[in-house]
C-alpha cells in the first residue's frame, strides 16, 4: 500500500434481469489491493448498450449476481498492491473491458469482463488488475476518457482488427449514431476514409456532417439505404460497413466485392439471418468484433492523441442519479455518450 483508502466507498449493484429498477446503491469498506492489483478512484463512468443488456438479462456472457455494473470508467490511481510496476498513485487511467486480454486473438481464458463476471466501474473505488490499466490521453477529461473502453475500442477493432485495416480513400459506412458509430466515423476519417453515415432523424444529419461524415442517408426517407450507398459510390459499393443496427442483408447489398462487414450488434434486439447467396455474391467477410485487447486499446489511444480526437458527450449525470442516466440512455436516443460522474 502506498496511500490511505477512504473508510467507506459507495457502489451500485445489480443482478442480471432485474432491470434498471434493480440498481441499488450501498456503502461498504474498501478492499485493499492485493498482489498485482490497483485501487482506482473512479471519477467517471459511461454507459453503452451492453449495460442495458446486462440489466435486462440479455447479455451474452456470464454476469455474477449483485455485480458492480458498467465496464467503462476512468479515474486516478489511489493505491497499488505489492509487485505493481506499470502505474503509481496519481496516474490517470482507464481499464480494458476484458482485463486478461492483453494482445493477440481472443481466447476463452480472456472472457471474464468488467461489469459482468467481474465487478465494474459504477463505484467510487475500483480494485483492478494492473495489467488491465491503460493511460488516459493527456488532452481528455475523465468524463471523455470514460467513454473509450467499450464503444471506442469496438469501433477501432471493427475498422482495423481484420488484419487489413483501412487504406486512404476507401469508403466506410456506419449505421446510426450510437456510441460505436460515432467513434467509427471519427476514427475512419483520421485514417483517411470517406465516410457514409445513416440516421433516421433529420435533426442528426447535420451533426453527423459536422463530425466529418461525407454523406448522410436518412433511412426514413430512403428505406433501401443500401441502394443510396451504391449510388454515392458510383455503383461500386462501400469497402467496409460498421453495422450496429443488425441489418446484415442491407449491409451485404451495400458492400463492395471483397469488402468487410463488422457486425457489431442489433439495437432493435432482432437478429435477421445472413443470406449466404448475398455473402457469396460479393465474396465479403463478415466479422463480429468482441470489443478488443489492451494492445488495440493502446494503439487506438495513440491515434486519438495524435489527432486530438474528443469523444462526443450527450449528457452527464451525477453518481446519485445513475438509474436516471440508464433511463435516459434507454429512451432518449442520445447523440453521443451518457456519462455518470462521481465528483
Amino acid at each position: 500500500m502506498t496511500a490511505t483508502l477512504p473508510s467507506k466507498v459507495r457502489s451500485y449493484h445489480v443482478t442480471a434481469g432485474s432491470g434498471i429498477d434493480g440498481l441499488s446503491l450501498s456503502a461498504h469498506e474498501p478492499r485493499e489491493p492485493g498482489e498485482g492489483e490497483v485501487a482506482v478512484a473512479v471519477h467517471a463512468a459511461s454507459l453503452s448498450f451492453r449495460e442495458l443488456l446486462v440489466v435486462r438479462g440479455q447479455y451474452v456472457l456470464p454476469v455474477k449476481p449483485g455485480v458492480i455494473p458498467v465496464s467503462d470508467g476512468a479515474g486516478e490511481v489511489a493505491a497499488v498492491g505489492p509487485g505493481v510496476r506499470r502505474v503509481r498513485p496519481g496516474d490517470r487511467v482507464t481499464a480494458a473491458l476484458f482485463p486478461r486480454w492483453l494482445d493477440g486473438p481472443l481466447k476463452p481464458a480472456y472472457l471474464p469482463q468488467l461489469g459482468g463476471s467481474l465487478d465494474g466501474m459504477l463505484t467510487e473505488l475500483a480494485i483492478l488488475p494492473e495489467d488491465a490499466l491503460v493511460p488516459v490521453p493527456d488532452h481528455l477529461s475523465y468524463e471523455e476518457a470514460a467513454t473509450l473502453p467499450c464503444a471506442a475500442v469496438t469501433a477501432w477493432n471493427a475498422l482495423t482488427g481484420d488484419g487489413r485495416g483501412i487504406r486512404r480513400g476507401q469508403t466506410v459506412l456506419v449505421t446510426g449514431s450510437g456510441g460505436v458509430s460515432l467513434f467509427a466515423l471519427q476514427l475512419a476519417k483520421v485514417l483517411g476514409a470517406r465516410v457514409i453515415a445513416t440516421t433516421s432523424r433529420a435533426d442528426k444529419e447535420q451533426r453527423l456532417r459536422d463530425l466529418g461524415a461525407d454523406e448522410v442517408i436518412n433511412y426514413r426517407d430512403v428505406p433501401d439505404w443500401h441502394t443510396a450507398a451504391r449510388e454515392v459510390t458510383a455503383g461500386q459499393g462501400v469497402d467496409r460497413v460498421i453495422d450496429t443496427a443488425g441489418t446484415p442483408e442491407q449491409s451485404l447489398k451495400s458492400v463492395a466485392v471483397d469488402g468487410h462487414i463488422a457486425l457489431v450488434g442489433s439495437v432493435s434486439g432482432n437478429w435477421p439471418p445472413i443470406d449466404s447467396r448475398l455473402l457469396f455474391g460479393v465474396a465479403a467477410t463478415v466479422r463480429a468484433p468482441a470489443v478488443g485487447s489492451r494492445a488495440q486499446f493502446t494503439s487506438m489511444n495513440s491515434v486519438i492523441t495524435a489527432h486530438r480526437l474528443r469523444p462526443v458527450l450527450d449528457r452527464v449525470f451525477p453518481f446519485e442519479e445513475a438509474p436516471a442516466a440508464y433511463r435516459y440512455y434507454e429512451s432518449a436516443g442520445p447523440f453521443g455518450k451518457v456519462v455518470i460522474t462521481m465528483s
